[in-house]
């Protein structure tokens, strides 16, 4: 017990001192830095090439979408996520120590380009985010926390950021056995998520892009603002555009749809008018008592139909 004491106290000083050496060092693989350039970037760009022109440069809960990006790129871990992950990772590895296993690489990676690498490493995130996007707008459970991403009723690329912390611990658990058979290292890491921190910024931008034949491959803002769309095809209760990243995967399984262009059509979900605004809120609003009877009636209205 005292080693998993000590692991919480040592992560927490030691992710203060990663933001302070992060903030005042600038460098090549510094995460803050390179956020705030990317997001600055993609701001620039809404501003100079806006899709909805009418759409204010300072859109609706532009400061609250951008508070989102603070607390779930810096402050959640701060807080605690950073310790936990940390507790959980060691857990992990002193079970498999039961056993006489060091650790579950299967694959050994580093003998490969680093252009291989890195291609192996984001098909593989990136497809088993899409299965979690898609689980998180099936499961009742899971959709009452993403619906802080879709109560957002204009698109721009803060927008990125707005979800529920728990998004991310069911994210990064899921993510981690499969990535960790992998033997990939920090630097792939830093460069895959970066990247696709960019793609979705663009996602959720005021921009009126499809990158052409290569939006077959690439998520992009006319095919993403259809998965934000509130009202829904009757053959498609649950949604769709699940990709992240790619879109790939979208056409591949058969939840890509984009009928025309969505420019102008009404974003959020049914029921929307009475969720709640500001971040508190909204990060209490899925562990209401309320809420959770709301969704064993939803269930037991999902199975009866069935």
């Amino acid at each position: 017990m005292k080693k998993y004491l000590n692991i919480v106290a040592d992560s927490f000083t030691g992710y203060f001192n990663y933001l302070v050496e992060e903030i005042n060092n600038p460098s090549w693989t510094n995460y803050f830095y390179w956020l705030l350039g990317l997001s600055l970037l993609v701001w620039i760009l809404e501003i100079l090439t806006p899709w909805r022109k009418e759409q204010k440069i300072f859109r609706k809960d532009f400061w609250l979408d951008s508070f989102y990006i603070l607390f779930n790129f810096f402050l959640f871990s701060l807080i605690g996520y950073n310790a936990l992950s940390n507790v959980g990772v060691a857990l992990f590895n002193d079970f498999l120590g039961l056993f006489g296993i060091k650790n579950i690489i299967a694959i050994e990676v580093q003998e490969l380009s680093m252009v291989s690498q890195l291609l192996i490493m984001f098909i593989i995130a990136d497809f088993i985010q899409w299965n979690v996007h898609r689980q998180l707008h099936k499961q009742p459970w899971l959709w009452e926390f993403h619906k802080v991403h879709h109560s957002i009723k204009e698109m721009g690329f803060a927008a990125q950021f707005r979800f529920h912390f728990m998004e991310t611990i069911v994210y990064k658990s899921v993510q981690y056995i499969p990535l960790a058979m992998i033997g990939f290292g920090i630097e792939q890491f830093f460069v895959v998520h970066m990247f696709a921190v960019f793609i979705g910024h663009l996602n959720h931008a005021n921009l009126g892009w499809n990158y052409g034949i290569f939006g077959y491959i690439f998520n992009n803002p006319k095919m993403h603002i259809w998965h934000h769309s509130k009202e829904l095809p009757s053959d498609r209760p649950h949604g769709m555009n699940f990709g992240l990243s790619l879109s790939i995967w979208d056409y591949i399984f058969g939840t890509a749809y984009i009928p025309e262009e969505g420019k102008d059509i009404e974003l959020g979900f049914e029921g929307d008018e009475e969720f709640p605004e500001g971040f508190k809120n909204q990060t209490f609003f899925p562990f209401r008592k309320e809420n959770k009877i709301i969704q064993r009636k939803n269930l037991k209205n999902e199975n009866k139909a069935i």
